[in-house]
């Protein structure tokens, strides 16, 4: 077992269940469309973020390191990308006329994920932490990609259920508009945080 276990566990946990484009997306995603329709959200961004945070073990975060750059040309398209996503969820219809509607695809969703500002930098955080080149090697990637998966999974359930629950409240339509502007904005939001 990692001997640093705990502070690592910690660290996904926090990481992992702040509000971030993900969960918002996941919130937005439950609530309009429910759990079923949202299982392609689930599933992209649990298999998408531990293909990344398994890239970067096997050796991605050096590129970052030696070419700073690109991981200022991915921030720069995965902010573009939430603008885009911010503003279909802003002007999305009533739940009653979106009812057919598919939200973000896993396909989308799983490529973000490597364009995710906020999931590229923890990915960094971890990798560069608690992945140590060495005769550990191997036992404490596999470690750092378990977590990667669990952690991943459990919040973006967890944050969809979230959205399912805030449903009950949706009474008309006004609400659910209010409500698809708060996510909207809190995108946005999320955005902003990745440049301060």
């Amino acid at each position: 077992m990692h001997p640093e276990f705990l502070s690592m566990a910690l660290f996904w946990i926090v990481a992992a269940y702040t509000p971030g484009p993900n969960n918002v997306i996941a919130s937005y995603s439950g609530f309009n469309f429910g759990i079923r329709k949202t299982i392609p959200h689930i599933l992209g961004v649990t298999f998408g973020f531990t293909s990344l945070v398994l890239s970067l073990t096997i050796g991605l975060v050096n590129i970052f390191k030696l070419f700073p750059i690109i991981q200022i040309i991915l921030t720069y398209l995965g902010s573009l990308f939430l603008v885009y996503l911010a503003y279909k969820i802003c002007f999305s219809k009533s739940s009653l006329e979106n009812k057919n509607e598919n939200p973000v695809t896993f396909f989308d969703t799983f490529i973000f994920q490597f364009l995710n500002p906020k999931g590229v930098l923890i990915g960094i955080i971890i990798v560069s932490t608690y992945v140590e080149y060495g005769e550990n090697y191997a036992s404490y990637a596999t470690q750092v990609v378990f977590f990667a998966f669990f952690v991943s999974l459990s919040s973006i359930t967890f944050w969809t259920l979230v959205g399912k629950y805030l449903r009950k409240f949706a009474t008309n339509d006004k609400f659910i508009k209010y409500f698809n502007y708060v996510m909207s904005v809190l995108l946005l939001l999320s955005i902003i945080t990745f440049y301060i």
